[in-house]
C-alpha cells in the first residue's frame, strides 16, 4: 500500500492552523505542522492573498495527495462570519487549484473522531494530538486543530473504503 499525504486545514482570517500526516494502513505520521498569521495591520485583501500564498507554498513543500477544512461554526456578528468566509475560501480553493480532491468537516466531526466526543475543548484535542502524533512535539491551539482535522479525514477516508468492500 502506498501512504498518502493528508493536508488538514483550521482557517481563520488572524491564525490558519495547518498540518501534514501520512497515513499508510493503520499507521498515522505526523509531516509537519504550523501557523500562518497574517499581519493585522494589513488591508483585508492582502491578509488574503497572504493565506493564498501561504496554503500554496505548504501545499508545493509537502506534496499532499487530499486536503480536509474544518467547517466553520455560525458567528453572531455577520461582518465576521463574512471575513472568516474568505479565509475559509482560501483554505478550499488552494487545494482545488493544486489538483487535490478536498474534503470538508464539522468542527464536532473532528473533535468525536480525535477525542471521542464532539464537545470536546481545544485543551483536549492538543491533548489527544500529542498522544496519536508524539513527533509532532508542542503544538498551537490552530495547528493542532488542523492536525486533528486530516487525522479524521484519514479515519473518514478509511471507513468510506470498508465501506465500499462490504
Amino acid at each position: 500500500m502506498t501512504a498518502i499525504r493528508i493536508l488538514g486545514l483550521d482557517p481563520g482570517l488572524r491564525r490558519t492552523g495547518w498540518g501534514v500526516i501520512e497515513i499508510d494502513g493503520a499507521r498515522l505520521t505526523h509531516v509537519a505542522h504550523g501557523v500562518i498569521a497574517p499581519k493585522d495591520s494589513l488591508p483585508f485583501s492582502e491578509r488574503l492573498l497572504a493565506l493564498f500564498e501561504g496554503i500554496s507554498a505548504i501545499v508545493a513543500e509537502h506534496a499532499p495527495h487530499e486536503a480536509a477544512v474544518e467547517e466553520t461554526f455560525m458567528n453572531n456578528n455577520a461582518a465576521s462570519a463574512l471575513k472568516l468566509g474568505h479565509a475559509r475560501a482560501m483554505a478550499l480553493v488552494v487545494p482545488a487549484r493544486a489538483g487535490l480532491p478536498v474534503a470538508e468537516y464539522a468542527a464536532t466531526v473532528v473533535k468525536k473522531s480525535v477525542v471521542g466526543t464532539g464537545a470536546a475543548d481545544k485543551t483536549q484535542v492538543a491533548f489527544m494530538i500529542a498522544r496519536l502524533l508524539p513527533k509532532a512535539g508542542p503544538a498551537s491551539a490552530d495547528a493542532a486543530d488542523a492536525l486533528a482535522v486530516a487525522i479524521a479525514h484519514a479515519h473518514a477516508r478509511k471507513a468510506r473504503k470498508l465501506g465500499a468492500a462490504a
